[in-house]
């Protein structure tokens, strides 16, 4: 009985990583940013540049919202647009500012947001 449970949890466990079922693996990213680690999360403003921009330029890009931002590292005026429209998105304050909150909805896009992006 014991082999039996445990070549049916091998076989199912199998299925799940064939089909792509299951936790996502502890490094995904969406979208395939890896400009910067997910754990690499500066409090990113205006005007910043470098490797956190692009992080967070990358993965504003699998929310939508056109124009796409070129991921250039420079924190400018589209670049604060597209952070103010997902953080009102998800009600947070939407001061153009990456902080922790930002940075997790970042890496947890929901792309069901209802705000029509800015003209």
């Amino acid at each position: 009985m014991k082999r039996r449970i445990a070549s049916v949890l091998s076989a199912a466990a199998l299925a799940f990583g064939v089909l792509g079922v299951g936790a996502p693996s502890a490094g995904a990213v969406p979208g395939g940013c890896s400009y910067a680690s997910s754990t690499y999360r500066p409090t990113l403003q205006y005007g910043n540049t470098g490797v956190g921009v692009k992080q967070a330029q990358c993965l504003s890009n699998v929310w939508g919202g056109v124009p796409k931002l070129s991921i250039d590292g420079t924190f400018g005026s589209q670049t604060l647009t597209k952070i103010k429209w997902i953080q009102g998105c998800h009600g947070l304050t939407k001061d153009g500012i990456i902080g922790p909150k930002t940075w997790n909805v970042l890496y947890n896009p929901a792309l069901d947001c209802y705000d029509p992006y800015p003209a």
